[in-house]
């Protein structure tokens, strides 16, 4: 990739999606981009990046932004995070709202593990008072991790980082080399393409939002955007769980940390959402 091509994704990724790409890790957008011209039918990268140059097609664009995203994910990534919400976050959610459901957002859900995770959590209950309902949305803005969402097939390795054993025999079924989520769990989820760097004031209200390990992937400029954005789709008694290392220090005041629970943040009561 010439320098030029380099710099050509790097604004095109910052101008969508608010995505941060260090120009000098041309391997890591060189490995993203190579099975992105296999699959569009140009022989090689430079093939690609002259065909976006020549006829600027938005699908292009959109495939060439979708494959730098960023989608590592696995199954209950950082145990403490899915204890704290099916111990404390959720129970307490239950409580407050009574006959109206308890409505999660998994923002940057990538291939869906992390939604899956909170459906099964779901689906055990523990601690929930009788009848509460749980509405679960994920959404990212790759079409293809969505597809394999919606999917709910994953491989042998997918399902060994951080499922339980006593889980995947619960939920899963053995379909060759491969494990199917079962279509409880799977229809426990609603899933939606949407860019978190666009305007977020239709999305609705959720009581409870994850954006874990997305931040970092984005530009500075946008970081306070997002954060806001999210800040507004909570409830004043709404919860945020971000990374468990992950700071929002200087990014924004829209939010405030939850003392003593690492990744947790609640919005700010001086926070006025745009009407």
């Amino acid at each position: 990739m010439t320098p030029e091509d380099i710099q050509l994704v790097a604004a095109l990724c910052k101008a969508r999606a608010g995505m941060k790409v260090d120009p000098a890790k041309t391997y890591l957008m060189e490995s993203r981009l190579a099975p992105l011209a296999r699959r569009e039918g140009y022989g090689s990268i430079e093939e690609l990046i002259a065909g976006l140059k020549a006829r600027r097609e938005e699908a292009l664009i959109w495939a060439v932004v979708e494959a730098m995203t960023l989608n590592e994910t696995a199954f209950f990534r950082d145990k403490p995070a899915f204890e704290q919400i099916r111990d404390d976050v959720l129970p307490t959610l239950s409580r407050l709202r009574g006959p109206n459901p308890i409505r999660i957002w998994s923002a940057g859900c990538a291939t869906g593990q992390e939604a899956y995770s909170l459906a099964m959590i779901a689906e055990e209950g523990r601690g929930l008072e009788p009848g509460c309902r749980i509405e679960i949305y994920g959404s990212d803005l790759s079409e293809r991790c969505l597809e394999k969402a919606q999917s709910g097939v994953y491989t042998q390795f997918e399902v060994q980082r951080g499922l339980p054993i006593r889980l995947l025999i619960q939920h899963f079924e053995k379909i060759e080399e491969n494990w199917r989520l079962s279509p409880r769990i799977r229809q426990r989820v609603r899933w939606r393409r949407l860019n978190l760097a666009a305007d977020l004031s239709a999305v609705g209200r959720f009581d409870l939002i994850l954006c874990r390990y997305v931040l970092g992937a984005l530009d500075e400029g946008f970081r306070q955007r997002v954060l806001e954005g999210l800040a507004a789709a909570l409830p004043a008694d709404g919860v945020l769980i971000l990374g468990e290392d992950e700071s929002i220090a200087g990014a924004t005041n829209a939010l405030r940390p939850v003392a003593g629970r690492p990744g947790l943040f609640t919005r700010d009561p001086s926070f006025r959402v745009a009407a």
